[in-house]
């Protein structure tokens, strides 16, 4: 039985065959062979051909969208010295270089990826030959936010349809079919955003746990944290120069009541701010998000006394991808906060190749500016992808398994009642990409891993031995407090924990490395992997989930000594890290 193609609910490649199986050659009809189709697909101006275009069960379909309705769409010009650029980041971030920490300004930057004057006229005069004159630039003049109708868009990339979806209250616009662009434009453009990519549903973690009366402490606290990790009262930021920041998505917004309310009951033993230097974006006066309380309480806890930004991207436009509008906002700004910790992600499997890989040349256009990029590692174990009966592979996640990001997984105390050593926190995302190779950088600590533990890994049919690995570095995930519209709330557990506790431990230490001086941390695995897991708790005990089958039972990756793809190089010794990393 044939699909009908009003909505696609498969990538491309499937869709290919599906047009096969559903239109055979026959003498009243004429059909591209699958070859020479996909390669019209591919060369007639298909950015994004193997971009996935399900609609997912949760996303109810409300209808088209009206000609007239207004559409916001982004369009990623082709950049020019990628890999020079590429180039640059690894000199300026590994410390055996003598471009250590020479980072570039976002005009040095802008410079050398700046789009060709023959990219920016073709793209330019495509869009106003379509009567498209309402588009604004950033600084490095390589993304065009553009406002159009919806005919007018349809029109400009063949091959599009505009819906309206809703979700929990939230309403989007998205294609729900492939789109094209003119042969001559293909070229100079890397995707158009706000046609795809709907926004990936969070999953805020709450455990229930038994409480003990003879427990030490009932959860995750920063004085818990701050014991663990050794910090004392006086590791809290004094250089005047220094700032850390969150990026929040989908409508998760915090509340400064909740800030202060949170430092008032577990911020008594350390100097700290109780409120966020500056809001990029428009903060809501809805309910306070869970996300975005757990981010900034503890990058302001373990990070204390750092002025910290929050960048707030709701993606209340429904055409946007707030994800990409926090990427542009970095294009478009020069005086950034030096880490940034974000906890989103999208299985890499639901994202076109060309989107990866220029959302990677964003990261890598930041790191070269010296901006430290953290990323959760997800909630979802090695995750699981159903390929067919009795089929599962392991399903790494975007922007996790990007090589040019620092990347966090968790981990849980042995025993939850008592600050003890670390094992693997079950839930703790990691893996092996199936998109990017396995960097420079690792392959030394990945194939260590894969030698020591090797009768006991899953089947190699489910992961890509020779991608990226993730993650690099871990901390707790498990059981914290948090206060949300001003109640403590327990159990609050997830990599989206982890990874703010981790990002203000390198603010901490970039505030010393800028008194004496230093440059900042920058892009950190070129170094972090060069200290092979000194400075920091090796954690070694401990699986995380996955597919459960025949083949693999209950298990994906398991945590090994040195490195491992659960939680990386372990949980940070604050004061040995400190010391490793406050040189020249």
């Amino acid at each position: 039985m044939c699909l009908g193609f009003s909505r696609l609910h498969i990538r491309t490649s499937a869709y290919l065959r599906l047009l096969s199986s559903c239109f055979p050659l026959s003498p009243n009809r004429v059909i591209f062979s699958i070859p020479v189709l996909f390669s019209s697909l591919v060369w007639s101006g298909y950015l994004e051909y193997d971009q996935d275009v399900l609609v997912t069960e949760d996303w109810t379909h409300v209808g088209r969208v009206e000609p007239t309705e207004d559409l916001q769409l982004t369009f990623a010009l082709k950049q020019q010295n990628v890999k020079l650029l590429e180039e640059t980041l690894k000199q300026v971030s590994d410390p055996d270089s003598a471009q250590y920490g020479k980072h570039l300004s976002l005009d040095e930057v802008s410079s050398l990826v700046r789009p060709s004057l023959l990219t920016q006229k073709v793209v330019h005069h495509w869009l106003q030959s379509h009567g498209i004159r309402n588009c604004l630039t950033v600084h490095t003049q390589d993304f065009l936010q553009c406002t159009m109708t919806a005919e007018v868009a349809e029109t400009l990339l063949p091959g599009s349809r505009f819906h309206r979806y809703t979700r929990d209250g939230q309403s989007v616009v998205r294609s729900s079919a492939p789109y094209s662009v003119h042969d001559d434009v293909h070229q100079h453009l890397d995707f158009v955003g706000g046609l795809h990519r709907f926004p990936a549903k969070r999953q805020e973690v709450i455990k229930e746990q038994r409480l003990s009366k003879a427990g030490i402490h009932l959860g995750v606290t920063p004085a818990i944290l701050r014991a663990r990790y050794n910090l004392t009262s006086t590791d809290v930021g004094k250089a005047h120069n220094n700032s850390q920041a969150v990026a929040q998505f989908l409508e998760q917004y915090y509340h400064p009541a909740d800030l202060a309310e949170f430092m008032s009951i577990y911020g008594r033993s350390f100097q700290h701010l109780s409120q966020v230097d500056r809001v990029v974006g428009t903060q809501g006066g809805g309910k306070a998000g869970l996300e975005a309380s757990l981010d900034i309480e503890y990058i302001m806890s373990t990070g204390a006394n750092i002025p910290t930004w929050v960048f707030t991207n709701p993606g209340r436009h429904e055409s946007q991808e707030p994800f990409l509008q926090w990427l542009i906002l970095l294009s478009n700004m020069s005086g950034l906060p030096w880490v940034h910790t974000v906890s989103y992600g999208d299985d890499e499997d639901s994202l076109s190749t060309a989107y990866m890989m220029r959302i990677n040349t964003e990261f890598m256009k930041a790191g070269v500016r010296g901006i430290s990029l953290l990323f959760a590692s997800g909630d979802s174990g090695a995750g699981c992808k159903h390929l067919g009966k009795g089929q599962n592979s392991f399903r790494p996640s975007f922007p996790a398994s990007s090589p040019y990001v620092t990347t966090v997984g968790g981990t849980s105390f042995k025993n939850p009642f008592k600050v003890t050593y670390e094992v693997t926190d079950y839930i703790s995302g990691g893996g092996f990409s199936n998109i990017f190779k396995m960097p420079d950088y690792q392959v030394s600590a990945v194939t260590g891993y894969l030698k020591t533990v090797a009768t006991t890994l899953p089947p190699q049919s489910y992961f890509n031995v020779s991608g990226r690995a993730y993650p690099d570095i871990a901390a707790l995930s498990d059981n914290y407090w948090v206060v949300i519209n001003r109640v403590p709330v327990p159990w609050v557990s997830g990599t989206s924990a982890s990874t703010p506790v981790v990002g203000g431990m390198l603010s901490l230490i970039n505030d010393q490395r800028l008194l004496k001086g230093l440059p900042v941390l920058g892009f950190l695995n070129p170094l972090l992997y060069k200290l092979k897991g000194q400075a920091l708790f090796d954690v070694t005990e401990g699986c995380h989930a996955s597919c459960l089958d025949e083949q693999v039972q209950g298990n994906g990756f398991c945590a090994a000594p040195s490195w491992d793809p659960v939680t990386g190089w372990g949980t940070p010794n604050y004061p040995a890290l400190l010391a490793a990393l406050l040189v020249d």
